[in-house]
């Protein structure tokens, strides 16, 4: 039997309906959408029935991903499919800490709602934005953003991919230069320049919050967004602050295939992460659960 890794979806493959249908075919799914409604009520309101333009709203989002996310991962335990080790993009490694056990459920969603808030608050505050860049090395896009005052490489993807957080009016000016450098520069559907030092305020304001949840050393490995390493016995300030430092994506998968990994199975909505998985390492096998079809596919795979 492969040595499987869950993978938990970050924020922008939101949509209407989501979680609705692994709801209904999962009893441990429905248990997370049911303490989601008791903590935030109606939360899986706004996961199945919400419009587009609600879910985008950070403050809902995040939310809505993390019970999609955890209720995917839920439903595979209950299907006795268990990983070896765990990670998460952005918002999806919080879901990651929950569902090893670093935070009881109820703590979990609590904290998301609260850093949901919080980073919607400084983008608020301070106004950004971000591009996904294609084509070019991530030591390209490195020097590109140095000639840009508040422009940061914030998520490294895959290769030939990486993310960048600037200032909204710099957009079209840098737009303009990873043309020149032979690139392209995708301008991304969200509300602030998450990952980088527009989301300072947020840091701050998340640290004194986690010091005050109860948390223990996860069940399996949690592989950190900002270290690409799995978590310290000491969880808090690396979880603080993730939202203000890089995602190395890239780094991580390809430290979890060295520890072993060979297949990973990417629980929330959309398939983002799997995309990003078989462009860093096109041998490993993915899959994707976020609702029954994908449950099934997984339970027939033998794994």
């Amino acid at each position: 039997m492969d040595t499987v890794a869950f993978v938990f979806a970050g924020q922008g493959e939101q949509y209407p309906g989501m979680g609705r249908d692994l709801c209904e075919a999962s009893p441990a799914a429905k248990e997370v959408f049911d303490l989601a409604d008791s903590i935030r009520p109606g939360t899986s309101a706004q996961c199945f029935c919400g419009t587009k333009e609600e879910l985008s709203e950070t403050v809902n989002t995040q939310p809505c991903v993390y019970c999609v996310d955890l209720a995917a991962a839920q439903a595979l335990r209950e299907a006795g499919i268990t990983p070896a080790s765990v990670a998460g993009f952005s918002l999806g490694e919080v879901a990651a800490l929950t569902f090893a056990g670093a935070f009881s459920q109820e703590d979990g969603f609590r904290f998301v709602c609260e850093r949901a808030g919080r980073m919607q608050a400084a983008a608020q505050q301070r106004e950004g934005a971000m591009a996904a860049v294609l084509k070019l090395s991530a030591e390209a896009v490195e020097n590109i953003c140095k000639t840009f005052d508040a422009a940061y490489p914030v998520n490294y993807n895959c290769p030939g991919q990486t993310v960048v957080a600037l200032s909204k009016e710099r957009m079209p000016a840098f737009t303009a230069a990873v043309q020149a450098a032979k690139g392209r520069a995708v301008p991304l559907a969200v509300s602030g320049g998450f990952h980088s030092p527009f989301m300072d305020r947020a840091a701050a304001e998340l640290l004194p919050i986690l010091e005050g949840i109860p948390m223990s050393g996860p069940r399996v490995p949690v592989y950190s967004n900002t270290t690409a390493k799995p978590y310290p016995q000491e969880m808090r300030g690396t979880l603080a602050a993730q939202v203000n430092h890089p995602v190395l994506w890239q780094k991580t998968v390809e430290t979890m295939i060295s520890d072993g990994i060979e297949t990973f199975i990417e629980v929330g909505p959309g398939k983002t992460l799997c995309g990003l998985i078989k462009k860093t390492a096109p041998g490993v096998r993915v899959f994707h659960v976020e609702d029954r079809a994908g449950l099934e596919e997984v339970r027939n795979a033998g794994l």
